[in-house]
């Protein structure tokens, strides 16, 4: 994989500029599958699949970030390189995202790990495989946090996990949100987060209370006060700390990438040179100085960066040694 040259090294830029760069995926070439996968009871996800033309090389799930969906730029992306080397590529919306709120009874969290565990199971018993997950943001803790969960055990279910740009300590990453020059990111997200509980509360009010919800002002506000009631935290510093996936890295034994931009303006890099990421041989760490999050936009060559080093990573074996960073 060539080095990466950002087209772009102010953080705030690249990350805005990835995210509302065009992402083509063609789906007359790639038809698009669409399934409801139940996960639990009174649970379903969708599931959006895309095969090549030949037989597939294996199976690469995606899994968005918070407040994403199966429609992100990134998604998108990471699936056409997915279909274009040979693999088949599915999207997954994690519990009521991608417009599913009326199959879910209950929301997402950034620790939910029973919807993808429950894809991969329901892939394995179609006979596909090997399997990949690629998880973005959010996702990609989740996916990780999954993995250490599974411990021994995901040996006989994945062949390799890959995270972009994600927040394994989430106190961490919700600290630096409360930053003042973050508090844009915070607004979006929390914007976005109020009109899905909204959402929810008009489908399933008894289960969804939104009383005080007008007046919290920010994201560890909203954890405190509707995240931990919603899933039976103690409060916003208790989901953090059970839910981040640095507290499961030690228990991973598939081969892992990590990419991640030094200069990521959600996400403190501090958190990626603990023991914990360092100290587990199946675990690769690659990092740049430049890329925001999610914003790894390169000057030439592939343009988008992140997802081709991942996708190389996979065709090697997820094994392979890969160029652009450290680790």
């Amino acid at each position: 994989m060539e080095p990466f040259i950002p087209l772009v090294r102010n953080p705030h830029l690249a990350t805005i500029l990835a995210h509302f760069w065009r992402a083509g995926l063609d789906e007359s070439r790639y038809p698009v599958e669409r399934r409801l996968v139940g996960t639990e009871a009174d649970v379903e996800v969708l599931v959006e699949t895309q095969r090549p033309a030949r037989e597939a090389e294996g199976e690469v799930v995606l899994v968005h970030g918070l407040e994403g969906s199966s429609q992100a730029g990134y998604m998108k992306v990471m699936a056409r390189l997915a279909l274009d080397a040979g693999y088949a590529a599915h999207r997954l919306n994690l519990r009521s995202c991608g417009g599913t709120e009326a199959h879910s009874k209950t929301a997402y969290h950034s620790g939910l790990t029973a919807d993808l565990l429950a894809v991969l199971r329901q892939l394995a018993t179609e006979g596909r495989g090997p399997l990949y997950v690629v998880g973005f943001s959010l996702g990609g803790n989740v996916a990780l946090k999954l993995a250490g969960e599974l411990g021994e055990s995901a040996r006989g279910l994945l062949a390799g996990v890959a995270a972009v740009s994600t927040p394994i300590d989430l106190e961490e990453s919700t600290r630096r949100l409360e930053r003042w020059d973050d508090r844009m990111y915070e607004r979006r997200f929390l914007g976005r987060l109020k009109r899905r509980i909204r959402e929810l509360n008009r489908l399933r009010p008894e289960r969804f209370p939104i009383d005080g919800l007008d007046g919290v002002r920010g994201l560890r506000e909203f954890d405190d006060r509707f995240t931990a009631r919603y899933f039976g935290f103690r409060d916003a510093a208790d989901y953090y700390y059970t839910q981040s996936a640095c507290r499961f890295l030690d228990g991973i034994r598939v081969p892992t990438l990590l990419v991640q931009a030094k200069n990521d303006p959600v996400i403190p890099f501090r958190i990626f040179e603990r023991p914990e990421v360092l100290r587990n041989p199946c675990i690769k760490l690659l990092a740049v100085e430049h890329g925001g999050h999610l914003g790894f936009v390169a000057r030439r060559g592939v343009r988008f960066w992140a997802e081709a080093a991942v996708m190389e990573w996979i065709r090697g074996g997820a094994d392979a040694p890969t160029s652009g960073g450290r680790r």
